[in-house]
């Protein structure tokens, strides 16, 4: 009981009865009575009544849940009194769950018709290649049987063996992993390996059947013909549209497959001089696939000289003061990765250090220029982020990252556009170019791991000022509905507006027991509005968008993905007045009107929202990220079944 709790409950029980007519006595209907009210006061007196215990109310009303009636107010979920009705079962909350993540299926493969074959051909070994069993995805079979029934002439093939042209496209094959491609996926046997096995099992049967030999040499010249061509048409739809289809891996990816001419591919072949010319010049020419090209040479150099990289425990933590063993390898790891300028400027410590154990003030200041220069917070702190800037990734690694950056590359343009927005989730990063060129870039927070930000591409269409922020029905399940069920006037409280089918209501009018699907929720333009002074629209079905945050200190950390899945700018009057094409003045303007107004972006300006944890800076030099969501890892296993399918 509670100090302010004057009556004992068997007085609090009698007054109650008293006051509503009831006489305490001893019967057993009474007793039953008396102990329901005993019961609900012991509660209410222990003050720790749940919301949707039995209340005294109740049972003055003459039972649980009833109340005053009301009219119907023709509205659904909306009571028509004071206050929503209160739901005295306990229910469990809805969830509104994020896309999930796929186990990969590559495409399927089917036998290439080649009954057709065998009217266009001659009399010699190609009249063979209607027999050829070769199999491959649908689009490919249907290039190959519209190729092949006009015409059976050999591509590969010239005097009973492979030719010039099929031998340096095989040379190219081997070199696919140059192109972030599996060599494995276009491997085929040369025909001499498969005729010599071929001719022993032919002897025997020649010697009974009187059978050529030369046939068999012929079926698996024709065989291995129809073979490349096949091999063929696949590296070069590779080349220009990358191995998988996003869609595949996970919800979260959204792209629109390219499409590839195969029909021009091998007739291209058959008239040029140089196929393997023809398919290497297939490859993506934008400067920043050059750049990842270049990067992944360069580490295939470098694998050697693995065992040369200074290690640093993942999860190592020094505070200045501190004292370790490890910061002699900090020390290293910042002479070796450290700008000319910064171990300039430290010269006179570097040259007197003597691997001391103690993080003394001078490692600190080291420490904090090199995280300065690094993008991170200079605090001398060194944790992970830290450490992963010192050290790096290994080689293996960020080749591992290198090759989903190429494919990823594929998904998007050749050409990102002259004028762009690009926004690459990993490194929390959003810049905008003009004229092929970065102008600038700023720092963003992108969607939590159990909020992600999805991965596509979009055209900006509008800038809105003193925005009114409608809330996701995601969010009005799993963040609100726990405190409306608990006060339905949380929302009124808040300053937002509730709606339902259009009809303005209070909330405390809402029942939150029932569908949301009809309310509508938005927060008025303010200073503590969620999206700030603006926000950059390219109307998607993610509900993805740029925009402003009174959240400013979100900025300073290293870790950034902590939204509800949407892009908060860290400066969104700099990236509105370069859409727009105005000065930051003019922004800050028309947001200094008070007025909740759009404005049209007049120029296409393409989106890219983006997913690289091997990227190109401005300058050309590929930098790495933090795989944030997991998706480089779940890409690679998308790559692993596609190789596992095309080779059994």
């Amino acid at each position: 009981m509670t100090p302010a709790f004057r009556y004992s409950v068997r007085e609090t029980v009698q007054r109650l009865i008293q006051a509503t007519g009831y006489k305490l006595q001893t019967t057993s209907k009474r007793s039953s009575i008396a102990l329901a009210f005993i019961s609900t006061v012991s509660v209410i007196a222990a003050g720790v009544a749940p919301a949707q215990a039995l209340t005294l109310m109740d049972i003055i009303r003459g039972g649980p849940g009833k109340r005053a009636p009301s009219y119907d107010s023709g509205l659904p979920g909306v009571d028509a009194g004071r206050q929503a009705p209160r739901n005295i079962d306990p229910q469990p909350l809805p969830k509104v769950s994020g896309p999930k993540y796929h186990v990969y299926k590559a495409d399927p493969a089917r036998l290439v018709k080649t009954a057709g074959f065998a009217a266009n051909a001659s009399t010699g070994p190609e009249r063979l290649l209607a027999e050829a069993k070769v199999s491959a995805p649908s689009d490919i079979a249907a290039a190959l049987e519209a190729f092949y029934g006009k015409s059976t002439k050999p591509l590969w093939i010239s005097a009973g063996d492979i030719n010039e042209k099929g031998r340096d496209v095989l040379a190219l094959f081997d070199r696919a992993q140059e192109f972030g491609l599996d060599p494995a996926d276009y491997r085929l046997a040369p025909p001499e390996l498969v005729t010599a096995s071929t001719q022993t099992v032919s002897a025997t049967v020649s010697d009974a059947s009187k059978t050529p030999v030369g046939s068999d040499h012929d079926r698996a010249l024709m065989q291995f013909e129809l073979a490349l061509s096949a091999k063929a048409l696949m590296f070069a739809q590779d080349m220009i549209r990358g191995r998988l289809d996003p869609n595949r891996i996970s919800g979260y990816h959204d792209f629109k497959r390219k499409d590839v001419k195969l029909s021009l591919v091998l007739p291209f072949i058959r008239s040029g001089e140089d196929a393997a010319g023809y398919l290497e010049g297939l490859i993506p020419q934008s400067d920043h696939f050059l750049a990842l090209k270049d990067e992944l040479a360069r580490l295939r150099a470098e694998e050697a000289d693995e065992g040369q990289r200074i290690a640093l425990p993942e999860n190592l933590l020094l505070k200045p003061g501190a004292t370790s063993p490890e910061l002699a390898n900090v020390v290293a790891a910042i002479r070796k990765h450290g700008s000319d300028a910064l171990k300039e400027k430290h010269s006179a410590f570097l040259a007197s250090y003597q691997q001391d154990d103690q993080y003394t003030p001078a490692v600190v200041d080291l420490v904090k220029g090199f995280q300065d220069e690094a993008g991170l917070k200079p605090d001398g702190v060194i944790g992970p982020a830290t450490v992963r800037a010192m050290v790096g990734h290994s080689v293996a690694a960020k080749i591992d990252k290198l090759t989903v950056a190429m494919e990823q590359a594929r998904w998007l343009p050749a050409d990102l556009g002259g004028r762009h927005v690009f926004i690459n989730q990993p490194a929390y990063t959003a810049s905008y170019h003009d004229g092929g060129t970065e102008q600038f870039s700023m720092r963003v927070v992108i969607g939590s791991k159990a909020n992600q930000t999805y991965f596509f591409q979009d055209q900006i269409e509008t800038v809105e000022f003193n925005p009114y922020w409608g809330v996701p029905q995601s969010i009005i399940i799993n963040e609100m509905l726990p405190h409306l069920r608990a006060d339905p006037s949380y929302l009124d409280r808040m300053g937002y507006q509730v709606e339902v089918n259009g009809r303005p209501v209070s909330s405390t009018s809402v029942n939150w027991y029932g569908s949301t699907q009809s309310i509508a929720v938005r927060q008025p333009p303010s200073s503590d509005n969620a999206l700030g002074e603006l926000k950059i629209l390219f109307p998607n079905e993610h509900a993805i968008y740029m925009h402003d945050t009174p959240s400013k200190s979100f900025f300073k950390r290293d870790m950034r993905a902590l939204s509800h899945g949407c892009i908060r700018l860290a400066e969104p009057r700099k990236m509105a007045a370069a859409v727009l094409g105005v000065s930051e003045q003019e922004i800050g303007a028309k947001i200094a009107k008070g007025k909740n107004i759009g404005e049209t972006v007049s120029d296409r300006i393409p989106v890219y929202v983006a997913y690289f944890t091997a990227w190109p800076n401005k300058d050309g030099v590929v930098e790495y990220f933090d795989d944030v969501y997991d998706r480089d890892a779940a890409t690679l296993k998308a790559l692993k079944a596609t190789s596992t399918a095309r080779v059994s």
